[in-house]
């Protein structure tokens, strides 16, 4: 008797997939729940936390993203820190990467205007361009 080829990822380590067509299977099983998974595309937002963001109130612009994501309930998106990335008199600065789109560094930002940010790119996927920064 085979055994049942099976998407459970912790199934996995101990099946043997015996056939070619059970491995073709197993792909177009996982590709499927992948997406079914992934309906909302995940958004990555990364503050800039360098001594100088820091100092311009990158903490602030931080926390006030993170109440705003979860008052609204948006949990596709990512908030992660980097360091300084070299852009220092801009500071604070976030960038926004969504998939399928080009990756936006916003800065000189207040409370308000990373509030705004996360309604108009976030929430509406519209760019604004007043507060975007060309990168160097």
């Amino acid at each position: 008797m085979k055994e049942k080829v099976t998407t459970d990822a912790y199934n996995l380590k101990n099946k043997k997939i015996s056939s070619l067509k059970e491995l073709n299977l197993l792909q177009e099983k996982l590709k499927k729940s992948s997406k079914d998974n992934d309906e909302e595309k995940q958004i990555k937002v990364t503050v800039a936390m360098g001594t100088c963001g820091i100092a311009a109130g990158a903490r602030e612009i931080s926390e006030v993203i993170l109440d705003e994501l979860r008052d609204r309930g948006l949990e596709h998106v990512v908030v992660n820190h980097t360091g300084c990335i070299g852009l220092c008199d801009q500071e604070p600065l976030v960038q926004i990467k969504a998939e399928d789109q080009p990756t936006v560094l916003y800065g000189n930002l207040t409370p308000k205007l990373a509030r705004e940010i996360v309604t108009q790119h976030i929430v509406n996927n519209q760019v604004v361009g007043k507060w975007q920064v060309e990168e160097e």
